[in-house]
């Protein structure tokens, strides 16, 4: 049987964090040694602590000598300051000349003055110099004394406000962004809405048996919006609304991060209904470590369970409602996104082309646009841009008008700021060597004759050899419609496009160059996925062995420690890639020796234009244009559209 606990008594409030350290012990002897030390200089200092003195002058001194006035006197040596008492009391000084001699002894003996002789006095100098020694420890004592006075109260003040949450309370004053500053994600608002909705009049939905939701998850790729969404919650609830990130909840005391958020909770509980909004929730909410590791119960797991507790623990709070944001679901606990805490969990994703278009209106807002510009046309070719891309996209187009002295924006400046964003900045084709100049063009000539030529390949946008970034030259491709899942056929299309600028170098020029380095090494990844992720391979069959990482962030993270398969099967996995890159190769360059009067001109082309549209290239292939074909559908692939950066900058847009 456990032994039973104390109570603790009533009133007792556990402390925020851990108490300051005590002081040391020799601090407290500063102040007495002060005081000690500036009473022995007073007692070894009499000149300071004397009574006042009455300055004479020498003709003063002889007229109150000679009105019996003068009581005493000290006689200094020659040149010195005499002392001396008047007959009211009051000391004074006075300085004789020494040319006084025995005539003025005989004034004071005349006088009955009592006359003794003695050492000059010390002057003004030395009484400030006496203040100074007397002064300077004490003044040195008090101020070491409150540098570590105020140095221990700022540390107890720090300690002491460590529990304290840092969350931002909008009440009264709100942000000025509302719901109609976020374009697009209907189904979100909606969910978000109906949450805002349910603490504004709870009674419509208890009526119908209905409880608030606890929490709400927004997962998306960055710069989706989901900060953006919250504002705009905080902008349209009628209730307090807290923001907080997750990393303000660690600190370097254990159990701050616990102590914030029960005092977070606790506030928002006073002011219920209330809403609290959590940004980045997977600084705090990261899966707990294992029975296995060597410290399961550090600071951010302390944390991680007084969050747990306080959404659906003992005693869970009533009247709030949990936001929280984050771009790495993968990673947070399951105890944190079951039903109870997080009870909805809205996905979302990168905007397709009809919300990119309501997103570039909002951020052109305020801009001049010309007549030329299609809001629309824009947003088909970024596809795979967030609403953050898409508001630098705006910003760099405006940016380009500038630099063209102009204060309207045209569909140059857009066509402009696109390729800054995915490419870099345009240099002039003169940076290029004749020779490299025409080897760039034939391998740019040859992305784009097999991409025109190939059955499923995206249409040609634009085809172009002036070097942007660590680009010498750029094909670009733009999908036609919203694809969520590829062919096999689209796949293999895909692979022969990648591989056509060094095909092109092998039919025209006779040998390869480090222009096709990036092309080798994307078809060679894409080739690795078909085999080993997409079970396309006849010789492994449906089979699949995918790698690990972000479904968001993308780049699939680092490979698996150990693969699942044994060394024979990884052998039947190159095989395979091999086969399947060099069957793509010889298909392109079947295609381009095919066409050779074709790839000669379009070579020809772009040596005199530098910039191709992707019309020309179908009319030079004598083939239909894609993007005009009817039928054709107008939204974008969701994938963004970018350029592979091949060895000597040469690239392939895919």
């Amino acid at each position: 049987m456990s032994k039973q606990a104390t109570p603790p008594p009533p009133g007792y409030k556990t402390p925020g964090g851990n108490p300051p350290p005590p002081p040391p012990g020799w601090r407290h002897w500063l102040l007495p040694v002060g005081l000690l030390a500036a009473f022995m200089l007073w007692l070894f200092l009499p000149a300071v602590h004397g009574p006042s003195t009455t300055s004479l002058s020498y003709s003063q001194f002889q007229s109150d000598v000679s009105s019996h006035k003068v009581k005493t006197v000290d006689i200094a040596q020659a040149g010195g300051t005499s002392t001396g008492t008047l007959t009211d009391g009051k000391n004074y000084t006075v300085v004789i000349p020494p040319q006084a001699g025995q005539a003025l002894l005989d004034d004071l003996k005349a006088a009955n003055v009592e006359t003794s002789a003695s050492t000059s006095s010390p002057g003004f100098g030395s009484q400030v110099l006496s203040w100074a020694i007397l002064l300077l420890p004490l003044l040195l004592f008090g101020w070491f004394w409150m540098r570590l006075s105020r140095g221990a109260a700022g540390q107890l003040q720090g300690v002491l406000g460590t529990g304290r949450s840092r969350a931002k309370v909008f009440d009264e004053e709100r942000p000025a962004t509302t719901f109609a500053d976020v374009a697009g994600y209907e189904g979100a608002k909606e969910e978000i809405s109906e949450v805002v909705d349910f603490l504004r009049t709870p009674d419509r939905y208890s009526k119908a048996g209905a409880m608030v939701p606890r929490g709400l998850l927004m997962v998306g790729p960055p710069g989706t919006g989901k900060t953006l969404l919250a504002r705009a919650v905080a902008g349209e609830a009628q209730v307090p609304f807290f923001s907080v990130t997750g990393s303000s909840f660690v600190e370097m005391f254990v159990g701050v991060g616990a102590a914030r958020v029960r005092d977070l909770f606790a506030e928002a509980r006073k002011r219920a209904p209330a809403i609290i909004f959590i940004d980045e929730v997977d600084a705090i909410g990261q899966r707990r470590a294992g029975s296995g590791a060597v410290v399961s119960n550090d600071e951010r797991e302390q944390t991680l369970n007084q969050l747990l507790a306080e959404m659906d623990g003992f005693d869970p709070a009533t009247g709030v409602v949990v936001l929280a944001a984050t771009n790495r679901p993968e990673v947070l606990d399951p105890a944190l996104l079951r039903p109870g805490r997080f009870d909805r969990q809205v996905t979302i994703p990168l905007p397709n082309v009809t919300e990119r278009t309501a997103i570039l209106t909002v951020h052109c807002r305020g801009k001049r646009l010309s007549g030329d510009v299609d809001l629309g046309a824009v947003a088909r070719g970024t596809p795979g841009f967030s609403g953050a891309d898409l508001a630098n996209l705006a910003n760099e187009a405006a940016i380009f008008a500038v630099r063209g002295g102009r204060d309207i924006l045209t569909a140059r400046d857009f066509d402009d700021a696109r390729d800054r964003i995915i490419l870099g900045r345009r240099e002039g084709s003169n940076v290029l060597l004749p020779e490299e100049k025409h080897a760039v063009a034939v391998h740019e000539s040859g992305h784009a004759l097999v991409a025109a030529l190939s059955t499923n390949a995206d249409p040609v946008a634009k085809v172009t050899i002036l070097p942007a970034g660590q680009a010498l030259g750029v094909t670009q491709q733009l999908p036609l419609v919203e694809r969520h899942m590829y062919g096999e056929d689209y796949l293999h299309d895909s692979l022969a496009v990648r591989l056509g600028g060094r095909a092109a170098e092998l039919v025209v020029l006779g040998q390869g160059s480090t222009g096709a380095g990036n092309d080798l090494a994307g078809a060679t990844d894409l080739a690795t996925k078909m085999v080993r992720e997409f079970g396309l391979s006849p010789e492994l069959g449906p089979v699949g062995y995918p790698e690990g990482g972000s479904v968001f962030l993308g780049g699939g993270g680092p490979g698996m420690s150990s693969r699942p398969y044994s060394e024979a099967t990884q052998a039947a996995v190159d095989n395979e890639v091999s086969r399947l890159l060099r069957e793509a190769e010889e298909r392109a360059a079947a295609l381009l020796r095919g066409h050779r009067e074709a790839l000669d001109a379009l070579v020809a082309l772009l040596l005199e234009r530098e910039t191709v549209d992707g019309s020309d290239v179908y009319r030079l292939a004598g083939v239909a244009d894609k993007s005009t074909a009817p039928g054709a559908a107008t939204m974008a692939e969701p994938a963004r559209a970018h350029a592979v950066t091949s060895a000597d900058g040469s690239t392939s847009g895919q």
